[in-house]
């Protein structure tokens, strides 16, 4: 294989993040500019993209987020002008590199592709789709089990003195998404320790010899990610990491034990 300049690793490197910048500027201006409605096509409702700048699919899920996540009496406030529309363009930027996921890996994967040994590029390509199912699965966890609990544990705290209580929009919006974002990278556990044990980075018995180690930073982690100070928040986050990190180290073995099996067969 020819040996390539770091020049031209560079340049290549430039033309997948530019790719990945215009798929994702496209896709936040789609959601900027356009929003879905439901069109009633012979009694059945077919969602259709309509221009419609005030109401966009970022404001669509902005206003989602508030009927869904937000308790009752709370209201939302934009404290400068111009805070609501930042916050769309927020949200519709994440939801650019959201939606553009399968570009961004698909990208990163034809540059470091060249430099892996084929042994390594078959762990990658197997990984994708558990990587993005369990990204999912904390993303769903999160919404649906930590969020409710934590927005109306804290609101409790105001309403027991009486004080009225108003969400700053953008605040709150960067607070689930990146709520969402942290609980969905932190269920790739399995799949690192499956990807890196799998390609020889690391030892199958890493990860038990350091069970006790990777306790203490997911409760640390919990702890500084989450925003209450009832420690029950905490376990949300450090909990599930824990019991993926055990599940990891059961798969692991259970295949290496496996595999061994098969070639002393």
């Amino acid at each position: 294989m020819k040996q390539r300049s770091l020049a031209e690793y560079l340049q290549d490197l430039r033309s997948h993040l530019l790719r990945i910048v215009i798929v994702v500027i496209i896709i936040s201006s789609l959601c900027m500019t356009f929003s879905i409605d439901l069109f009633d096509f012979n009694g059945l409702k077919v969602p259709i993209l309509q221009l419609d700048l005030p109401n966009n699919i970022a404001g669509q899920v902005i206003l989602f987020l508030k009927e869904d996540l937000v308790p009752e009496n709370v209201a939302f406030i934009q404290t400068v002008p111009g805070q609501a529309f930042f916050t769309q363009v927020y949200v519709a930027v994440t939801l650019g590199m959201v939606l553009a996921m399968p570009i961004i890996v698909r990208e990163i994967a034809a540059f470091i592709g060249p430099a892996l040994y084929y042994h390594e590029k078959a762990v990658l390509r197997k990984i994708v789709i558990p990587s993005s199912c369990f990204f999912l699965v904390g993303c769903s966890f999160s919404y649906f089990i930590v969020m409710p609990y934590v927005l109306d544990f804290l609101y409790k705290y105001g309403e027991a003195i009486g004080a009225s209580t108003f969400f700053d929009i953008s605040e709150f919006i960067v607070f689930v998404l990146e709520f969402l974002i942290i609980f969905g990278i932190s269920y790739q556990f399995p799949v690192i320790m499956w990807g890196t044990t799998v390609s020889g980075i690391v030892d199958p018995s890493f990860w038990r010899n350091n069970l006790r180690y990777f306790i203490i930073i997911a409760v640390v982690f919990g702890a500084i990610v989450t925003p209450d100070s009832s420690g029950v928040t905490m376990w949300f986050m450090a909990g599930p990491m824990i019991v993926l990190y055990v599940l990891g180290i059961l798969f692991i073995e259970n295949k290496i034990s496996r595999s061994r099996a098969i070639e002393q067969y």
